[in-house]
């Protein structure tokens, strides 16, 4: 506020204009409560106005200074302008998004950022380089452009459960990207319950998303993402059963993830699973109208270049034109069984075949075919790990027989009766159908895979009756002997093939020092089965100290 007293020739003032800063060129009083203002307007104009006491909370005395000067902050000066630079950067500099991350990009990385998907805004594209390519590191090359350009405020990244941790990892140590995990927690501390409202930023695991159709109404009420990535996109697939097509949960959620962003990138090394008619569904996420319908030869030569780039591994080069991999050599190493694996195998896989027939019937008999999947769920388990090793089939066997004699005592109890009906519900199988047992599967973690298998293999039965789950017994119990036996007499031809590997000449690198080897085994018993046949690795490490192979 300010007094009357205080308008003063030369004085600048606000409040005599409607808007800005007017200086006073004379006062005339009028008695003491009114003043008469001659003032100049900013443009030079004369005005008057005449004033009372109760104007004075509208105006105010402006200081007037030097319209610039030196004696700044300059340390602000400089932040500013640095972040005025930055902010321009991309104008000046197009690699800007390498520059400012922690990598050293590589040709085949750098093209396909900035000469494939930059370029089409807004982009729907499928990234299909081979695996170990670093498709993770183009994508977050990608958002990190888009952010600086000014195009990307809210970017939604769909993994496997398995990648979650990894994407967030690296987009923050190698991009300095702050991407948050979708969690169960964050959902319910979200305002709205809506976490899809109010994060920008978001990891979300595909089954969680697939599997929930609550989440996917909030993802469908929420503001559409600027860019959304799906890693190890080929899940998201659908399959044709003559005319039929189904299409898996997954598949429904990358038609809702699509639909809602402007941008839209698929990744994976195996977009082709050698069925045209699969790979024009899968391609429909990206453009549905040019992949409607089933492929037919000589009909559809829909041409799918222009939406995805695939490079393999012996394209992918340095800088000064080095092969980026080695060169690969694949050799398939026969072996022929012994005659006590050879009759285990037999008598394994009539097992197997008796039950699967025995369940079909009774499919036919009650229409029950939820315990079918389970039944083929659990025989298909055991035949790979017949295949494994004799280690791993014989603990699996004994395993089986263990949890149906367990459940043969208790029928036993509860049904008085050795012709009454068995109630072989499993309340963890209950819901695992054809369509969904690739999802659950595939997607759970080592240790919740083996218990859905544990859980298949040891419950999972084609017995009605509590006289069908004894004979199914026995036979488990003679399979388990004659696996024992096999076990115990060290006629392993797969360990015998491998440990003659050790011994091979490929086995020892220019430098006469033992190459390392890799065994990669599905199944925890048979690398159990590994670390007991090591003590032969050992006894030859001992005889022949030149040996330094490892086992891992």
């Amino acid at each position: 506020m300010t007094a009357l007293e205080d308008l003063t020739a030369g004085a600048s003032v606000r409040g005599l204009l409607a808007s800005g800063v007017a200086t006073v060129e004379s006062v005339q009083w009028i008695g003491e409560q009114a003043v008469k203002v001659i003032f100049r307007d900013g443009e030079g104009q004369l005005g008057e106005r005449l004033l009372y006491r109760d104007d004075e909370p509208s105006l105010e005395l402006v200081e007037m200074g030097r319209p610039w000067s030196f004696d700044g902050d300059g340390d602000l000066l400089r932040l500013v302008s640095e972040a005025y630079r930055i902010n321009l950067a991309w104008l000046f500099d197009p690699y800007v998004a390498i520059t400012t991350s922690i990598i050293e990009p590589l040709p085949h990385q750098i093209s396909a950022v900035y000469e494939e998907m930059l370029p089409r805004q807004p982009m729907r594209f499928l990234l299909a380089d081979d695996a170990g390519a670093g498709k993770t590191i183009m994508a977050g090359l990608l958002i990190k452009e888009l952010m600086v350009r000014g195009d990307l405020e809210r970017c939604l990244i769909v993994s496997p459960g398995s990648l979650t941790d990894q994407w967030q990892d690296e987009l923050w140590e190698k991009f300095g990207l702050n991407f948050e995990i979708l969690t169960g927690d964050m959902i319910q501390a979200a305002r709205t319950a809506n976490p899809f409202e109010h994060k920008g930023c978001l990891i979300a695991r595909m089954d969680q998303l697939a599997r929930n159709e609550e989440l996917q109404e909030k993802l469908k009420a929420a503001p559409d993402w600027d860019l959304v990535i799906c890693d190890e996109a080929h899940r998201m697939s659908g399959h044709y059963y003559g005319n039929e097509i189904r299409l898996t949960k997954r598949y429904h959620l990358g038609r809702l993830v699509g639909s809602h962003c402007r941008n839209f990138l698929l990744m994976t090394a195996t977009p082709h699973n050698g069925k045209e008619e699969d790979f024009q569904i899968f391609m429909a996420l990206l453009d549905g109208d040019r992949f409607e319908g089933k492929f037919r030869d000589a009909v559809h030569t829909a041409d799918p270049s222009d939406l995805m780039r695939r490079m393999v591994k012996e394209d992918l080069l340095h800088f000064d034109g080095r092969p980026l991999f080695p060169e690969r050599r694949s050799y398939t190493v026969q072996y022929d069984l012994s005659p006590p694996e050879a009759h285990l195998y037999s008598e394994v896989t009539d097992y197997v075949r008796d039950e699967m027939n025995r369940v079909e019937r009774r499919e036919a008999e009650e229409g029950n075919s939820q315990r079918r999947v389970n039944v083929g769920f659990a025989l298909m388990i055991l035949q790979r790990r017949l295949a494994s090793s004799p280690e791993s089939i014989y603990r699996s066997l004994k395993r089986r027989r263990d949890r149906l004699e367990s459940r043969l005592r208790e029928a036993r109890v509860l049904l008085k009766g050795e012709t009454a009906k068995l109630d072989l519900g499993d309340s963890l199988l209950d819901e695992i159908d054809e369509s969904t047992w690739d999802d659950a599967y595939d997607e759970a973690p080592q240790d919740e895979r083996e218990e859905l298998e544990a859980e298949l293999v040891g419950n999972a039965t084609a017995a009605a009756t509590i006289e069908e789950l004894e004979k199914e017994i026995e036979r488990l119990k003679e399979l388990e002997e004659r696996a024992r036996a096999v076990v115990r007499s060290g006629q392993d031809a797969k360990w015998n093939q491998l440990n003659s590997i050790l011994d091979d000449p490929l086995m020892i690198d220019e430098n006469g020092h033992r190459r390392k080897l890799i065994v990669f085994s599905e199944f925890r018993d048979t690398l159990a089965y590994l670390g007991i046949a090591d003590d032969v690795v050992r006894t030859v490490k001992r005889e022949r100290p030149e040996v330094r192979s490892r086992l891992v």
